[in-house]
């Protein structure tokens, strides 16, 4: 039983450190700060089942599936950063408040389930802990980091009272440009990683 719960934590702490939910609150917030209190839960409720979900199946049938295609990792990790470095740019670059043309009813799956919980390093993370620890200590601590976010988000409207929409807004422009940044370094390791590739021998 030890073992077992050294393991969990020995897999537990990379994958909280990849999912890092207090970086990612304040773009949560500012993407939910014009939703209803209701329609903010249902958000909450499709993002944490989209990550359990694309978690999950990564994990089971990752290795498989991207051999199959002839996929690597390097690939999805441009793929992932592309992604983020442009809802980071439409974030930033639309300023009146009905700035995105995804209903409430999606961005619980994408952006926010998927990859903003589960991106392209947290599959990576993944990944690697499950070739360590072996799949079912993998998917417990997948399931323990996205209760996390769960409750983080869930209790984001005490944050939201605190900080006001005005400065939700603020913070979530703030985080886009980071994510911008971490979109950039994805598609930089995934290429260079790609050409390391090629040269290798």
């Amino acid at each position: 039983m030890l073992q077992l719960w050294t393991e969990f934590v020995a897999c537990f702490i990379p994958l909280f450190i990849a999912v890092d939910v207090i970086g990612i609150l304040p773009t949560f917030i500012g993407i939910t700060s014009e939703s209803s209190v209701i329609a903010r839960r249902t958000i909450i409720w499709q993002a944490s089942l989209t990550a359990i979900a694309v978690g999950v199946l990564f994990v089971v049938l990752g290795k498989t599936l991207f051999g199959f295609l002839g996929i690597g990792i390097p690939d999805f990790q441009v793929a992932g950063g592309i992604l983020l470095f442009l809802f980071a740019v439409r974030d930033l670059s639309d300023t009146n408040r009905d700035r995105r043309s995804i209903p409430d009813a999606h961005i619980g799956i994408v952006p926010i389930g998927m990859p903003l919980i589960v991106g392209p390093g947290v599959l990576t993370t993944l990944l690697l802990m499950e070739a360590k620890y072996g799949i079912y200590i993998a998917v417990a601590a997948l399931l323990a980091n996205v209760a996390i976010v769960y409750f983080t988000f869930k209790y984001s409207d005490l944050i939201l009272k605190v900080i006001g929409k005005p400065g939700a807004i603020a913070v979530g422009k703030i985080f886009s440009i980071f994510l911008g940044a971490i979109g950039v370094m994805l598609i930089r390791k995934g290429i260079f990683t790609i050409i390391d590739m090629m040269q290798a021998p």
